[in-house]
């Protein structure tokens, strides 16, 4: 198997999850009557997904995911007790998304959350280290790469966007 299959087969639990969020989202969406609605629902019920799923990943192995953690992000390298409690904090968002309310102080955490954990993915990447990504806990072996920059960014995105409209 050539280099670069086995690189893709390492991205595809994550790739399997997203779509069952997206595709989840989508099927809670359509029951909205309007498209501005649909467009909100299926938005809310996304970020609920994600952050409920990927913090379930980190909770089934805290300690594994401190550890994998703490070597990229900045935080959780300074304060190795941040590790234990970010899945809590990814748990306290799905719960806040799934509840459905409008709380801008829920997208605003979400934007400030994600940027932030994005700096330290942009800072292992820029030093060229070879890490596995901790988003789905220790479980499942992603590597960390740009996919786990681009997601932060896209779920910072749309917590700015929420908090925006």
């Amino acid at each position: 198997m050539s280099p670069r299959k086995v690189k893709h087969l390492s991205y595809w639990p994550l790739l399997l999850i997203l779509l069952l969020i997206t595709a989840a989202s989508f099927v809670i969406a359509s029951k909205e009557t309007s498209l501005p609605l649909a467009i909100n629902t299926a938005a809310t019920s996304f970020m609920a997904g994600f952050f409920l799923v990927f913090s379930g990943f980190k909770l089934l192995d805290l300690r594994g995911f401190q550890a994998s953690y703490a070597e990229y992000d900045l935080l959780a390298k300074r304060f190795r007790s941040y590790g234990l409690i970010y899945p809590f904090l990814e748990l306290i968002l799905g719960l806040g998304y799934l509840a459905g309310k409008e709380l801008p102080a829920l997208y605003a955490f979400t934007f400030i959350l994600m940027s932030f954990s994005s700096l330290g993915v942009i800072q292992a990447l820029g030093q060229k280290k070879r890490l596995t990504c901790s988003c789905l806990g220790t479980l499942l072996q992603v590597p960390l790469t740009t996919v786990t920059l681009i997601e932060d960014i896209i779920m910072a995105l749309m917590g700015l966007i929420m908090f925006l409209r």
